[in-house]
């Protein structure tokens, strides 16, 4: 009898500990744009793998496509229900989705924006990201100083990501003028230039059927085009099929910023001139690291000196290096690469 109730009174004691320890346990949200997206595939793997060593419970959430920001609205409240202890999320609509990001810090969440800023910036606890402003800067510098003379008398296209402008789509594309020595009016937005150089804008998702189908757009506008700025690496595969359908691939230098293996390989291969490549997983797995952290102490991550935000590096990558601008050979850039 005695030993029955010892035994009882154990296993009452471990489902005491049990319940408590799941009480204990840090969950996370990690929100990405798309879950197709090489980018967001590698974000998420480093979050995962982070979040197992560090014990943290992770729950992942993706708009349907790039721009699909009432998805990551309905992820952030799954979030708050199911009591995560943070947020990180790369967002589609950098000033729309602020209202549901302040109600999730109002409820105690530390929500870290990866990768893209947030419309203010310090709407978010944190962010940690690639400078965008410089990886934008680095294609267009690259670009100018490859072009030489006829940079002068370039005609430009600009494939951007959305008609929304969230931050990483203003940064890349303002970069890139400031890299090429175009006047950016104001530097904050996308399409007041009157730069005569600028053949026009269009906007691809950042995916490569958007991508033929923006750069098709621009050369009925002007099929002179001879440089091409790219949101990133899927959006410039599609350009270069489109330009490759009228026989034009080879009057056209294309860049872009992501620096995935696909991508890569397209500067290997010619596709792609130069891309400014950025660390997804090393992004994620230090905001999962975050969130365990003021889970634990309640302390907050901080920017990375003389920023608003952690600098998660940047690096130009392409075989045709140029003097003043500091840049990867493609054998380094696979080594780094994602996806």
């Amino acid at each position: 009898m005695k030993s029955s109730v010892f035994a009882f009174a154990a296993l009452s004691l471990s489902m005491i500990a049990s319940a408590a320890s799941a009480q204990d346990a840090v969950s996370a949200c990690l929100i990405t744009k798309t879950d197709t997206n090489p980018f967001f595939v590698k974000m998420k793997e480093g979050a995962t793998a982070k979040a197992k060593e560090l014990g943290v419970t992770l729950k992942s959430y993706a708009g349907k496509i790039d721009g699909d920001s009432e998805s990551q609205v309905a992820a952030i409240e799954s979030c708050i229900a199911d009591g995560a202890k943070g947020i990180l999320i790369a967002a589609s609509d950098t000033a729309g989705i602020v209202p549901s990001v302040k109600k999730a810090r109002d409820a105690g969440l530390l929500v870290i924006a990866l990768d893209t800023p947030l419309q203010p910036v310090d709407a978010a606890d944190a962010t940690f990201a690639t400078d965008n402003l410089l990886a934008g800067k680095l294609i267009g510098q690259w670009a100018a100083a490859t072009m030489g003379d006829k940079a002068k008398d370039a005609k430009i296209g600009f494939l951007d990501l959305t008609p929304s402008q969230p931050s990483v789509d203003v940064l890349r594309d303002q970069g890139f003028m400031m890299g090429f020595g175009i006047d950016t009016k104001d530097p904050n937005k996308i399409g007041d230039e009157d730069d005569p150089r600028i053949v026009g804008h269009d906007v691809t998702n950042g995916n490569e059927e958007g991508g033929r189908k923006a750069m098709e757009n621009l050369l009925q506008k002007d099929n002179s085009i001879n440089v091409i700025h790219t949101i990133n690496e899927p959006a410039a595969v599609g350009a270069y099929q489109a330009l490759k359908a009228v026989g034009l691939e080879s009057q056209v230098l294309i860049v872009s910023v992501d620096g995935g293996c696909p991508g890569v390989k397209s500067v290997q291969e010619g596709v792609i001139g130069a891309t400014s490549q950025q660390y997804p997983l090393q992004m994620a797995a230090l905001g999962v690291e975050a969130i365990k952290k003021f889970a634990d102490t309640g302390e907050k991550p901080k920017p990375t000196e003389g920023k608003d935000f952690f600098d998660t590096g940047v690096a130009l990558v392409t075989d045709k290096p140029v003097q003043g601008v500091e840049s990867i050979d493609v054998k380094t850039g696979l080594d780094k690469c994602w996806g």
